[in-house]
């Protein structure tokens, strides 16, 4: 039976190979560490996601791209200098191990850093995660832990979530920088007109 749970708890469900739903800096999102295969594949069951639809990753900080294999462009470091700790996820090119952990059929991934002290601390702690908004896949995203258990009262093999008080915020903005252009593939807190200032 799925649960609100401590932080205490929230740690450890993680460590221990299992979806959480969780509040961001933005709206309440549901979580797995990227290291646990099986866990991920939970995520996309959870929110009926399709497996070609990648899941971004949360990083507690831009030092963790390294241990990732990834290194960010002139671009995309502009772009983290800019908006990083915040609502902006940077899709840039990755490992190939890296990318089919989050179910991303091309050399991509999202990265980003959330505005939110607590998890990035729990990112800190537990190391980086799949995290997309809670929510049916296509619907609109849960801002309370009572929308979480709503939404997925019926569903089997996640934790929980973690109870830290309503979030009103605007999903993030998806910016995927390749060689030589950059687009946007979901609009978002952050407008195309920021982002186009910082990288022209």
């Amino acid at each position: 039976m799925t649960k609100r749970l401590s932080l205490d708890e929230t740690i450890d469900a993680l460590e221990r190979g299992r979806v959480v739903a969780l509040p961001t800096d933005t709206v309440y999102g549901v979580a797995a560490s990227i290291r646990e295969r099986t866990a991920v594949a939970g995520l996309f069951a959870l929110k009926r996601r399709p497996n070609d639809v990648a899941l971004p990753v949360m990083i507690e900080s831009v030092a963790a791209l390294e241990k990732l294999g990834v290194s960010f462009d002139e671009r995309a470091t502009r772009l983290a200098d800019v908006f990083w700790p915040g609502a902006l996820t940077i899709v840039v090119p990755a490992p190939s191990a890296l990318a089919r952990s989050v179910g991303s059929s091309v050399d991509s991934v999202g990265f980003r850093v959330p505005d939110d002290e607590a998890l990035r601390a729990l990112l800190g702690i537990v190391g980086p995660l799949a995290v997309t908004s809670a929510n049916e896949h296509g619907e609109a995203p849960c801002e309370s832990a009572d929308q979480v258990l709503a939404t997925f009262a019926d569903r089997v093999g996640w934790a929980g979530v973690y109870d830290a008080g309503e979030r009103h915020g605007v999903v993030s903005t998806v910016v995927e920088l390749s060689a030589d252009q950059w687009w946007v593939r979901r609009t978002g807190a952050i407008s195309l007109a920021r982002i186009a200032a910082v990288l022209a």
